[in-house]
């Protein structure tokens, strides 16, 4: 469905509340556009001590894991919660409490070829005004939030050349990014399933749901199409696997706040 003409998922809560009685929930967060706003550099991204507050409460009541695009380590350390669980680089790099820890072996293989990968796309950003490249640990992203529009698909076909060399890898856009990450078949969908079983959330009392802003999240939205609810965040016009709409991280606040409301009534 087009994103714009979803139900909100505030106005949907005391229903869904319903619906959620006497099951587990399990809650996926997006990091960028989704518990952060999106800014023109991702350091200055960071996390509000009332968005903080309203993850950490929930954390205390349920499983609560931050699913992003960013370095799991950059991504924790923003958050700065002990009780959550982190997967970076798309649920490529996963670690969470307990000592749960998993590394995807065939992503760190990949290393030199990313390696190869930045230093060409570095290369050819310097013609770009504004490009700029960052090498995560299992992908490579190229930013263009700050390039001029006539500069785009010039920016664009660069980059596209340089994956077409490197078979290892797969080109996946996003907020006015382009990453090469390894051409394998995981994704925050995956990790999200991964965690599941791995916590022993499986069966039909639990409940995943999955917050997100960007084509990169609807891998997780169909992952839990049929078991849960997946909410996006924004007002655009693009097609969604998601269920409810959320329109921006102010409103992700107040439903987690809400949301907390919920899990601790009576059952």
């Amino acid at each position: 469905m087009i994103q714009s003409q979803l139900p909100s998922a505030l106005s949907a809560l005391p229903e869904l509340s319903e619906d959620w009685f006497g099951k587990r929930l399990a809650i996926f967060l997006d990091y960028d556009g989704t518990i952060t706003q999106i800014v023109s550099r991702p350091d200055q991204a960071s996390l509000s001590a009332s968005m903080r507050t309203a993850i950490e409460r929930l954390a205390r009541t349920t499983m609560v894991a931050i699913v992003s695009g960013r370095d799991r380590a950059d991504v924790e350390s923003l958050v700065e919660l002990d009780n959550v669980y982190y997967a970076g680089s798309h649920g490529f790099d996963i670690r969470g409490p307990g000592g749960l820890v998993r590394e995807h072996e065939e992503g760190l293989r990949l290393a030199p070829v990313m390696d190869q990968a930045a230093k060409e796309l570095q290369d050819v950003t310097q013609k770009f005004s504004a490009a700029w490249v960052e090498r995560k640990r299992f992908a490579v992203a190229v930013h263009d939030r700050q390039v001029r529009d006539a500069q785009l698909p010039a920016l664009e076909a660069a980059i596209s050349e340089i994956a077409a060399r490197h078979p290892e890898l797969r080109m996946t856009g996003g907020k006015r990014v382009h990453e090469l990450r390894p051409n394998i078949d995981w994704n925050k969908g995956r990790a999200l399933h991964w965690l599941l079983e791995t916590l022993d959330l499986t069966g039909p009392d639990v409940v995943p749901l999955f917050m997100g802003d960007d084509e990169t999240d609807e891998d997780a939205f169909a992952a839990v199409a049929d078991s849960g609810v997946g909410i996006r965040v924004g007002h655009d016009d693009a097609e969604t696997k998601a269920r409810y709409m959320l329109r921006d991280t102010d409103e992700v606040r107040r439903f987690l706040e809400r949301l907390n409301g919920v899990l601790r009534r009576p059952m």
